[in-house]
């Protein structure tokens, strides 16, 4: 069997550093050095688009060590719009982050720029305890997910 471990997701932004400062306030996430500006015909096999030019950062994400996985928001100098967020939609829907309280997280989401999607709910789940949950968006639109287990 072949050894896989994950390392990153990417979100594609408008702007990335203006993202990124929104995950390290709510989240705590942390910069990973160096910045990236990339540019060149190998970005442009590997990505598929034509003239590829990217910039951005990684985030190391809570609750792990240096090691673990990042966060990985980048900029393209020309990118595509997306459709509004759905949580339905097929596809990657959304990022989940286990957090102490989910209403207080909630509301500092909604004061760094973020929105909602759905409403704040709780409820039990067979064999696993309580969970209350809410889906949000980020400011430019990405699904968020707080959740936490009683």
């Amino acid at each position: 069997m072949m050894h896989a471990r994950f390392k990153h997701t990417c979100v594609v932004a408008r702007n990335w550093d203006s993202l990124a400062r929104f995950y390290e306030e709510v989240f705590g996430c942390v910069r990973v050095p160096p910045e990236r500006r990339l540019s060149g015909s190998w970005l442009e096999r590997g990505t598929g688009v034509s003239g590829a030019t990217v910039s951005g950062v990684h985030l190391h994400l809570p609750g792990y060590d240096e090691s673990g996985p990042t966060l990985e928001i980048f900029q393209y100098a020309r990118s595509e719009e997306k459709p509004p967020p759905r949580a339905n939609r097929e596809g990657f829907s959304h990022i989940a982050f286990e957090v102490e309280n989910v209403a207080e997280t909630m509301e500092r989401v909604l004061r760094c720029g973020g929105s909602t999607v759905g409403e704040l709910s709780s409820a039990p789940v067979a064999g696993m305890g309580t969970l209350t949950f809410v889906y949000l968006a980020d400011p430019e639109g990405n699904i968020l997910e707080l959740q936490s287990w009683k």
